[in-house]
């Protein structure tokens, strides 16, 4: 009984050579046969394609070149001007030459927010202020378009003209009055307009005839003015106050030079033609 339990258990395998595991490519192709592909890629271990799937799984890091915080991927030109600037940004703007003055006090007077009406307050009594240069900021600030600047240097030309004595001082500056009249006249902003051709009258109320020889350049702004419907009124009451105040002259009357400058303003507009020049 004993011996048919003993020859019951046979070793199967005593016969059975397995072949010893060897390395290269023999074991891989051994278990590529016995267990398939996916155990013969799993007996190869961690090797190779780890790294590998390493680097492809891991998004590379953005660098400031390439991305910002706003999230505008920035372009390649912006490496030949890493730090370029709108010249036209409203912050980035130089301030005029008005302005300037302004903010660092040569227009001693300051603005004063009433209820009602604005009012200017000097610093000292205006007829105790030289008008050079002060006359003259002045004039070239009308072709201002911003608060409080408008206002100072309309106000500011104004209440100046009309200190006892104005004409003696203002007489010895006509032609760089004239010149920084000239801008505002020109200007394309019809209350930048308006503003020069009001302190073109009250220049010429001041000084009179003087202005005379210097209206030539001017007139012409104005000229071109009287086909626009909106200033034409305006230019014509300026025109009749300047040939009032101008009367006669030696060397030129002001009618003939409105009156020349009226009829070629007519020929433009009948012909359709818009003036560009004197």
């Amino acid at each position: 009984m004993s011996n048919s339990n003993s020859h019951s258990h046979i070793n199967w395998t005593s016969g059975l050579s397995l072949p010893q595991q060897q390395s290269g490519p023999v074991t891989e192709g051994f278990c590529s046969e016995l267990c398939g592909p996916a155990m013969s890629a799993s007996s190869r271990g961690p090797s190779r394609n780890t790294g590998q799937r390493s680097k492809t799984t891991t998004p590379p890091l953005a660098s400031p070149s390439t991305s910002s915080a706003s999230g505008v991927r920035a372009k390649p030109s912006d490496k030949l001007n890493p730090k370029t600037i709108d010249p036209f940004a409203e912050s980035q703007r130089s301030p005029s030459a008005f302005a300037a003055i302004y903010s660092k006090g040569g227009i001693p007077c300051r603005l004063v927010h009433g209820s009602v009406k604005h009012k200017l307050q000097w610093e000292r009594p205006p007829e105790t202020i030289p008008f050079e240069p002060l006359l003259i900021n002045l004039a070239e600030g009308l072709r201002e378009t911003r608060h409080p600047y408008t206002f100072v240097s309309q106000e500011g030309f104004k209440e100046l003209l009309m200190v006892p004595g104005a004409a003696e001082k203002a007489l010895p500056l006509l032609p760089k009055l004239a010149a920084a009249l000239k801008p505002a006249l020109v200007h394309s902003d019809g209350a930048v307009f308006e503003k020069g051709l009001n302190g073109l009258v009250q220049l010429s109320a001041v000084v009179g005839p003087a202005l005379n020889i210097h209206l030539k350049n001017l007139l012409t702004s104005l000229s071109k003015r009287l086909m626009d419907k909106k200033h034409k009124d305006s230019v014509t009451t300026a025109l009749q106050k300047l040939e009032h105040y101008g009367g006669k002259h030696k060397k030129i009357k002001t009618a003939e030079v409105i009156n020349y400058h009226q009829k070629k303003a007519l020929v433009w507009s009948l012909k359709g033609v818009n003036p560009s020049g004197p």
